[in-house]
């Protein structure tokens, strides 16, 4: 397992990592691999106690610092706030572990690490299939998304339990995660089995097909990226054009730029679209998910359905300071090497440092989200649109027009608490940074 896990290239030497330990198998696995592959320096910890369990979740954290302790690894235990009386338990939970984990991971520019295996990919799969047609269904977790990275996403459950025996490590378990009250314990203990039943090789065929998409999807990824050239609409005459496929893809990518949520049915409607006001003029429908596709004079664009006032661009002077909306931002000059430039960063994303000599000093602007906006995070193989950003966050749909977005000679450079663009960041070699400072009033 070590060496698959070394020969994935997903772990480097020079990066640190924020790992998310419950205590699990899974879990302290993936903590003791850590340890052995990279050592204690480079690893923080964070384990979340929702007190959902009382007393098991108290002896759950009580697990996790004493592994911690005993590795003399830093850790960090949030307790949730009480979990709402209504609603998704899971998806709270699992809001509550990856925003905590963001913040830290954007204070101290660290990797966030989970322990998802290939039995959860599995699982997931399978879930996503039964309540969600479409490709994306399909496609399962990545092994790398922004700064989210999977090392165990090809070690299956089995695996990870035998590790921890052969290593001695005590690991804790979680009834509900065998509770068939929640759909994952149904698909694990119910539709797994049934599957097993149809052929020995389901499981594996199953992860093998969802891999096969993955790397499909990147190619498909980069023929929408080239066949909009950067633009957020469409004639329908150039729609009706392509292939049903192609079509079907670019009405998706527009309309969930456009509203920085998914749009769940929206590719299924493209004859509707192109049937809208097809002897010219303007014409509107909804599509879900908050978004209207608009036509004007044979073009297709998407938009939210209560699209808020656009703020007006401004320069930010470096150094100087500026307004936007309800945001004041700062800039300075600093002389500052890369490792004590990344101790200016703040918890809570409001802080960012750049490579100053990698700015075009005068051009500076400060504007908001566009439709379409792309930029590649630090931590990313490849440019993702702000919306996927803003969804990856967590930022709420109510915010994303009025955050600021920073952009240097045109091009994106920073958005707070979001991202910092690869091609500015901090290096070892940094000497002069600039330090981005945005408070909301």
């Amino acid at each position: 397992m070590l060496e698959r896990v070394q020969v994935g290239g997903l772990l480097r030497a020079e990066d640190r990592y924020i790992a998310l330990v419950s205590g699990g198998r899974d879990s302290v696995c993936l903590f003791d691999l850590m340890l052995t592959l990279h050592g204690s320096a480079t690893l923080t910890v964070l384990h979340v106690n929702y007190g959902l369990r009382a007393g098991e979740s108290e002896a759950d954290e009580l697990h996790v610092r004493g592994l911690c302790e005993r590795a003399a690894v830093e850790y960090v235990v949030h307790r949730a706030d009480p979990a709402p009386a209504r609603g998704n338990l899971q998806a709270w939970a699992r809001d509550v572990r990856y925003g905590e984990a963001g913040r830290l991971a954007l204070a101290r520019e660290a990797q966030i690490l989970t322990g998802h295996t290939a039995s959860d990919q599995l699982e997931t799969v399978l879930y996503r299939l039964a309540a969600s047609p479409g490709r994306r269904a399909l496609l399962g977790m990545a092994a790398r998304d922004g700064r989210l990275i999977r090392p165990l996403l090809t070690t299956s459950r089995a695996e990870t339990a035998a590790y921890c025996r052969a290593r001695g490590l005590g690991w804790r378990d979680d009834a509900t995660n065998s509770d068939e009250r929640f759909a994952r314990g149904r698909v694990r203990h119910g539709l797994l089995e049934q599957l097993r039943r149809v052929h020995p090789a389901a499981e594996a065929n199953v992860l093998r097909s969802a891999e096969l998409l993955r790397e499909e999807a990147a190619v498909l990824d980069e023929v929408l990226t080239t066949t909009l050239g950067g633009r957020s609409q469409i004639a329908l005459a150039e729609l009706g054009r392509l292939p049903a496929a192609l079509a079907r893809l670019i009405v998706v990518r527009l309309a969930e730029d456009a509203g920085g949520v998914l749009v769940p049915g929206v590719g299924a409607r493209v004859d509707e679209l192109r049937a809208l006001a097809p002897r010219g003029g303007s014409a509107a429908l909804d599509v879900g998910g908050g978004v209207r596709a608009i036509v004007e004079y044979g073009v297709l664009r998407f938009e939210r359905r209560e699209p808020t006032a656009t703020l007006a661009e401004v320069a930010l002077a470096l150094p100087g300071t500026t307004a936007f909306g309800a945001w004041a931002l700062r800039s300075e000059l600093c002389q500052l090497a890369g490792e004590q430039a990344l101790q200016r960063l703040s918890s809570d994303g409001s802080v960012g440092v750049l490579d100053a000599d990698l700015l075009v000093r005068g051009e500076l602007t400060v504007r908001a989200w566009r439709a379409g906006d792309r930029v590649r995070a630090i931590g990313l193989p490849a440019a993702k649109s702000l919306a996927d950003l803003f969804t990856d966050r967590r930022l709420p749909r109510a915010e994303r027009r009025c955050i600021p977005v920073v952009a240097c000679a045109g091009e994106i450079v920073w958005v707070p608490g979001v991202a910092t663009a690869e091609h500015v960041r901090v290096r070892a070699d940094t000497e002069l940074v600039a330090v981005l400072t945005a408070r909301r009033s």
